[in-house]
């Protein structure tokens, strides 16, 4: 008898264990892009193995010939990088150029440009044709202004406008823009209006966008040098909103001397000595989360995403009301946090993220039934394990797995 107890115990906390065990399954990559990353000149792969190792999926810098993306591309496919291309060529020889290069393993679009104006979109819708006829297995890419961009960036008053031209005269598979709106001390306020539109344009086209995640420094108004609260808050907004790729910008520093923008980024995730930053160690953290939880948000479908908080929220954002079943109690005492829920497979997904960079935030959640919390590594536990009251670091997000809603 003794012995049936002991067995009978030991099975039981095997039992535990092996659920308390469980993991979201890893059968899905989220694209993680590295914007301006290593510089032709320093093509190893030793360097495309560190990237790899940071948590890259995807890299895009300029080449200045097509002989040096194509030793770019042979070192790529070693070390498991995928290279969205760009040389002149593919300007002056779309055609030559693309059946060049299609067939390479390590392709996986073509770059046209960066932030143009309204004028000049058709001419890249035409660039892109041309590209697409000679290669309709990859992507092109354009990325596009944010949404305090000025009218004669824009080349238009109205923001809407700018992205439905976009949409309309460039074949584009997905869309992208750029906004990097953590300061020392406060979000761009437009920023969520930005999410906003581009979710919805996003929708109506029936096509995924990517955003972006700052990791360089920028100016003295942002976060110097990028903490990791700083970019954990904008790539779980991002993918709140319904993202299907995260961009880092910068992986290499991009000094005034080397780039094209002129503009003096320094501090990212490698220096401009080539060395480097704590912000490296940030992004391999930050790839890493965001992978274990990538089951969760690649392919999702958004059902709403809502925002607490005392006071005004952002313009052109909803304030949460209403709960998912089985969740009965969700509250942030005032604090800003923002709520999504998505649907992928047979589950829904409750992301609750807090919008403060500097300060945790505490909240409480409760539900009945058959809830889950995800954690960092993807391992799933029953949310009844924790407390209701918790606390949710600077700039973090906590991930729940719901039931799917009966229809």
């Amino acid at each position: 008898m003794q012995k049936r107890r002991l067995l009978f115990c030991f099975l039981a906390v095997l039992s535990i264990t092996t659920e308390a065990q469980e993991k979201l399954k890893a059968d899905k990559e989220l694209p993680i892009l590295a914007w301006f990353s290593i510089p032709p000149s320093e093509t190893s792969l030793a360097r495309y193995q560190e990237m790899r190792e940071a948590g890259i999926t995807h890299q895009f810098t300029g080449f200045p010939d097509a002989a040096s993306l194509q030793k770019a591309l042979d070192v790529a496919q070693q070390a498991g990088i995928k290279i969205v291309a760009s040389c002149p060529e593919l300007k002056t020889d779309p055609e030559g150029t693309v059946k060049r290069f299609k067939n390479h393993p390590a392709l996986v679009g073509y770059h046209l440009g960066d932030e143009p104006n309204i004028q000049a979109i058709p001419g890249m819708g035409a660039w892109a044709k041309r590209v697409l006829a000679a290669d309709p297995k990859h992507f092109v890419y354009l990325n596009l202004f944010p949404n305090f961009a000025t009218d004669e960036q824009l080349g238009t008053k109205d923001y809407g406008e700018y992205v439905d031209a976009y949409i309309k005269d460039v074949p584009v598979q997905f869309l992208s823009f750029d906004y990097y709106p953590v300061f020392k001390d406060h979000l761009a306020t437009s920023w969520y209006a930005n999410l906003e539109i581009i979710a919805l344009k996003s929708r109506q086209a029936n096509k995924p966008f990517w955003a972006f995640v700052l990791t360089t420094n920028f100016d003295d108004g942002h976060v110097t040098p990028q903490t990791l609260a700083a970019m954990r808050l904008q790539a779980y907004s991002d993918l709140a909103y319904g993202a299907q790729g995260i961009q880092y910008f910068t992986y290499w520093s991009a000094t005034s001397v080397d780039a094209p923008s002129g503009e003096d980024q320094r501090g990212a995730p490698i220096t401009a000595t080539g060395k480097r930053s704590v912000v490296y160690d940030r992004a391999r953290e930050l790839s890493q989360e965001l992978q274990h939880w990538a089951p969760a948000f690649v392919g999702a479908k958004v059902i709403s995403v809502r925002h607490t908080g005392k006071g005004a929220i952002p313009s052109g954002t909803v304030r949460l009301t209403s709960l998912p079943d089985p969740v009965k109690v969700l509250e942030t005492n005032g604090a800003p946090a923002l709520v999504s829920v998505l649907e992928n497979g047979d589950w829904r997904y409750l992301l609750l993220i807090n919008k403060d960079h500097q300060n945790a935030m505490p909240y409480v959640f409760y539900s009945d039934g058959a809830v889950s919390r995800i954690l960092k590594d993807g391992t799933i536990v029953p949310a009844s394990a924790y407390e209701p009251a918790q606390e949710l670091d600077p700039g973090d997000a906590v991930l729940f797995r719901l039931p799917k809603a009966e229809r």
